[in-house]
């Protein structure tokens, strides 16, 4: 941190915005994983909130995913793992046209409801500013609900790690300025459609997650939440 002026709780703050932004990036953009999952139920991940825990959303979905992990905690069986990726195909993968639940932004921003749009270009200068380029790039937009969970996670370590005060200015403006543009627009009501049609508590509750993550960080940055935007 750029100097010692900055309070315990808002680098507590920062550093458990990188752990869930992160963790919520990878659940959401990698196919499940059934030793890495384990791994998650062994552990108790979800006995408790890193941030935001008095948001009702992240609640919820803490109540939903602990209830998920205690009854897999012994294994997650091969119908349960054939069901999360089935739910993961549902959610996450498919034509926009079709998708019960699209995680790109621009379906949501954009007039034409498709991917590709203006709003992916306008996310896309977003991640070059900070030097960030997503491994699919001209592959798969890059305004993918995960991606932008990742962005922000790296807005936030960059912040923690910078030892220059206006780079942590600039970094947290960043956050401020990305969420309020353009993921507050969309991120609540992406997360409405996955609660809606998710066939398996796990990810009804990472929706929750993420719904209330983004509601803790505007919170927290003070900002108004924009006009959300619905299929």
């Amino acid at each position: 941190m750029y100097n010692n002026t900055i309070s315990a709780l808002e680098l507590e703050s920062l550093a458990s915005e990188v752990v869930l932004l992160g963790f919520l990036g990878k659940v959401l953009y990698t196919e499940p994983n059934r030793e890495w999952l384990q791994q998650l139920t062994s552990n108790q991940i979800f006995s408790e909130a890193p941030f935001g825990a008095e948001q009702e959303e992240i609640q919820h979905g803490l109540e939903l995913l602990q209830n998920w992990s205690l009854a897999h905690k012994k294994g997650i069986s091969d119908d349960e793992y054939a069901n999360l990726n089935l739910d993961y195909a549902r959610l996450f993968i498919g034509l926009e046209s079709t998708h019960p639940s699209p995680p790109w932004g621009s379906v949501y921003l954009d007039r034409e409801r498709l991917v590709f749009q203006q709003s992916t270009q306008r996310v896309r200068a977003w991640y070059q500013r900070f030097n960030l380029e997503p491994e699919q790039i001209n592959k798969e937009p890059d305004d993918h609900i995960a991606l932008e969970l990742i962005f922000m996670a790296r807005l936030a370590k960059m912040a923690l790690e910078t030892t220059d005060k206006q780079k942590y200015i600039e970094y947290l403006t960043a956050q401020r300025d990305f969420l309020h543009e353009n993921l507050l627009r969309w991120g609540p009501s992406w997360a409405k459609l996955v609660k809606q049609h998710a066939q398996t508590d796990f990810y009804r509750g990472m929706a929750y997650l993420v719904h209330g993550t983004l509601l803790a960080i505007a919170d927290m940055l003070k900002i108004a939440m924009p006009k959300e935007v619905a299929l």
